[in-house]
């Protein structure tokens, strides 16, 4: 019997145990509130003693590892900010494939029907803030790992397949400094060949093989500040940042349409003006997201917000780069979307579609490292970052399985 028949008949021979494995650590992770957000939103989450606190995953993450005798590296650039690397496999200098989830999370926000924390099983779905992003893919991979170890297929991978539970995906504080993959990446800590990224939904039936780049803008009107019953001798801010504002939004991108990511976007997301209604405000600012695209640089995006800029009259504009960072596209002709491909054709019944991705997940940061890598997992992509977020168990299972294949077939002496 082959491998590939091995997992399969493992699968369904242990189905309700796996899927109650993977369901009892995804709840177990999804308690711990690991909760990222930028530093300056901190105080509005006063049981966040830090950023992520993602140690309070990592604990179980290592807890499971060790009961699996897979062995595993930490790395941390913070105290309390872990990274944990489970490794299988025979040979380190061999050729490497990278699984990571991220143990950090966004706020839960309002609007849910159950508690966010609490994961609720209902109808064949589990509902709960990480459920989907990122916990409940990250259960997938651990339990494949532990599957192969216990079926000792691990000592059929020649190179190392890498199960990791990451730090700091959420948020991005203006200092730019990454605690997760980019930390690892730049202090050399791992060198994957390939990279499976469970982060974009799509309910398993799309691969992202590219992403727009993302910039975000912080604009600055700087008017003066007077009583508000003498207007005359002020200058508003508020409205030299309305007339910008209009530029803004009739802004057009120097760019050629990339044949899978389309054309750039821009959002005007956040504006901050004013003290008071008797103040005449002295400063404006608002936050711009662009989504940049190939071939687009970070001079000619800015070099575009100067020109509507200077077509305010009077106005006198601050424009600061708070992050940059780079569009990336591969060739879909690669041995992991192929290996994705082919068992999801013969396993699940579909082949998944390969497609450009507006958002960011860490492929970006590992393909722009060399590595080459695709985003690919469970769940549906509009229960991202919503209330009620959920994702179906039978995805979770399949992913954990499919992983076990994909991985076997790319690494396999």
């Amino acid at each position: 019997m082959s491998s590939q028949d091995e997992i399969i008949k493992y699968f369904e021979d242990n189905r309700d145990k796996i899927r109650k494995n993977i369901i009892d650590l995804t709840t177990a992770m999804v308690k711990e509130k690991t909760v990222n957000v930028v530093s300056e939103k901190l105080p509005d989450h006063p049981y966040l003693e830090f950023r992520g606190e993602e140690y309070r995953v990592a604990k179980i993450v290592k807890e499971l590892l060790k009961k699996a005798a897979i062995p595993f590296d930490e790395h941390s650039r913070q105290e309390g900010r872990p990274n944990i690397i489970g490794k299988l496999g025979k040979n380190k200098s061999g050729k490497k494939l990278l699984m990571p989830g991220h143990m950090d999370i966004v706020p839960a926000g309002d609007g849910w029907e159950t508690k966010p924390y609490e994961v609720v099983e209902k109808n064949g779905f589990l509902y709960g803030r990480g459920t989907l992003d990122n916990k409940g893919p990250l259960a997938s991979i651990l339990i494949a790992g532990q599957i192969l170890k216990t079926m000792g297929l691990d000592q059929q991978i020649e190179g190392e397949l890498l199960l990791a539970a990451l730090s700091d995906e959420e948020a991005e504080d203006p200092d730019g400094i990454d605690y997760g993959i980019g930390y690892l990446m730049e202090e050399k800590l791992i060198d994957p060949t390939w990279a499976i990224i469970p982060d974009i939904g799509e309910n398993m039936k799309n691969i992202d093989i590219a992403e727009k780049g993302r910039t975000v803008y912080k604009i600055t009107a700087q008017g003066h500040q007077a009583h508000g019953s003498t207007p005359d001798k002020g200058i508003n801010a508020v409205y030299m940042m309305a007339r910008l504002i209009t530029q803004i939004e009739k802004l057009k991108f120097n760019y050629e349409i990339h044949d899978v990511l389309g054309e750039p976007t821009h959002n005007l997301g956040e504006v901050h003006g004013g003290a008071a209604p008797n103040i005449v405000p002295g400063k404006c600012a608002i936050m711009l997201d662009i989504r940049t695209v190939p071939g687009m640089s970070r001079d000619s995006v800015t070099n575009k917000l100067k020109e509507c800029a200077d077509q305010v009259e009077n106005g006198k504009f601050e424009i600061e780069v708070l992050s940059w960072n780079e569009p990336h596209s591969i060739a879909p002709d690669n041995a992991v979307v192929n290996s994705i491909q082919k068992h999801s054709e013969q396993i699940l019944g579909f082949k998944p579609k390969t497609l450009g991705f507006g958002g960011g997940t860490y492929a970006k940061t590992l393909n722009l490292n060399g590595v080459i890598s695709v985003g690919w997992g469970p769940g549906d992509d509009e229960a991202f970052h919503v209330a009620n977020e959920y994702v179906e168990i039978k995805q979770l299972v399949d992913f954990a399985m499919m992983t076990c294949l994909v991985a076997l077939d790319l690494l396999k002496e």
